[in-house]
């Protein structure tokens, strides 16, 4: 399954980006926990999808476990280090024929925050 998170799409079935004891730890979270998780990472790294792709990958995982028709989130940090109230969080359930073409996109190089967002948020229409 792919995952767009922000402006990077995220192969889920590659592996399991946790284990199978973490999996069981995080039965339990319901989606207002991750939703709250996912604000407070970006808060204190607006780019984590870029700078730890490991943990975006998990929180991206997590996203879709709770969710499955969720196949896109964006978190819009104004700034590092800003109150988690202030992120913006969206969902989105994308088409596959668009998230495997923002998936390729990545491959090539060619995603970025500008593509993805005439893509599927537009947030910078206007």
């Amino acid at each position: 399954m792919l995952f767009l998170l922000n402006d990077v799409v995220f192969d889920l079935d590659e592996a399991t980006p946790v284990t199978p004891a973490d999996a069981r730890r995080f039965e339990k979270l319901g989606f207002d926990y991750v939703l709250e998780l996912g604000c407070e990472l970006f808060a204190e790294d607006p780019m984590l999808h870029r700078n730890d792709p490991g943990r975006a990958r998990r929180l991206a995982w997590l996203i879709a476990d709770r969710s499955p028709e969720i196949n896109a989130a964006l978190f819009a940090a104004p700034e590092a280090d800003c109150d988690p109230d202030l992120v913006e969080p969206r969902f989105c359930a994308l088409p596959e024929a668009v998230i495997g073409q923002l998936g390729r996109q990545e491959k090539r190089g060619r995603l970025d925050a500008v593509a993805a967002d005439k893509a599927v948020w537009n947030r910078l229409a206007a």
